[in-house]
């Protein structure tokens, strides 16, 4: 099994660390493509901070965030589990994992990066800011450039397992199952997870919950040791964990699943 992640807007910074160094990253046949986007990422923050500032949509009071981008090959790294905040990496709590579920998290987790591709956790990066949905100035679509490629990894590292995709809409474009490279059938072997706030027999997609709830089925996951390798296994294996889950058919993008929460 393969759990995709999305990355977080908000990342920590380590203080200290070892400069980037991509041989030593997973999925090294990735490397061409993020020197292309490192190189054009860091020649767009070296220059007009403003202009720069305006493509990477962040605002005039945090022009660092584009200082950090020119710096990102001379920046201290930290694992990528470390390096990822806000509530769904709040939930999951990589750090406080037992032994066993951090070694199943280095094989079964991976998060889609706009400027690395694909990480795992125990990957070494430094900390950076690039939505998915940027176009950078010569490259294009940030999407576009990893789109050729990022099949290939998913499928090496999932191997015959499943991929249960939980990244969120704008990563989704980075790799389409079904359509880009990659020898992964998205009718059999990729599962979607949507979570659904139920209150009052009323049913809607709330982010806060949608992010927490996510967290907290990666990490039970990982803790449980369950390996399904079809969306209805993974749909079992979720129940006796203590979750509502209902099953869609199977689509081009994979089969849905659908976790029901009344509270936090």
């Amino acid at each position: 099994m393969l759990i995709l992640l999305p990355p977080s807007e908000g990342k920590t910074a380590p203080r200290r660390g070892a400069p980037l160094a991509l041989d030593s990253l997973s999925h090294p046949a990735l490397n061409p493509t993020r020197e292309r986007v490192l190189d054009t990422l860091v020649t767009l923050c070296s220059g007009h901070a403003e202009h720069a500032a305006s493509v990477l949509e962040v605002g005039s009071t945090q022009l660092d965030l584009v200082t950090a981008n020119a710096r990102l090959r001379e920046a201290p790294t930290g694992r990528a589990d470390a390096i990822y905040t806000g509530v769904l990496y709040d939930h999951l709590d990589a750090g406080g994992l037992s032994a066993a579920a951090k070694r199943r998290a280095s094989s079964r987790l991976a998060v889609v990066s706009s400027v690395f591709g694909l990480v795992r956790p125990g990957d070494r990066v430094p900390a950076y800011r690039l939505s998915g949905q940027t176009s950078l100035p010569g490259l294009g679509p940030v999407a576009s450039a990893w789109r050729p490629v990022l099949g290939e990894a998913v499928a090496a590292q999932v191997g015959r397992g499943l991929v249960v995709d939980l990244r969120s809409s704008v990563y989704a474009g980075f790799w389409r199952p079904g359509k880009d490279a990659g020898d992964v059938d998205p009718r059999t072997r990729v599962a979607t997870v949507r979570v659904l706030h139920e209150q009052g027999g009323k049913r809607k997609v709330v982010s806060h919950f949608n992010k927490a709830t996510k967290g907290r089925i990666v990490r039970a996951l990982l803790e449980d040791g369950a390996d399904p390798t079809t969306p209805a296994r993974l749909a079992e294996a979720l129940r006796d964990l203590g979750w509502a889950v209902e099953v869609g058919e199977p689509g081009a993008q994979g089969t849905r699943l659908d976790v029901v929460v009344t509270e936090l």
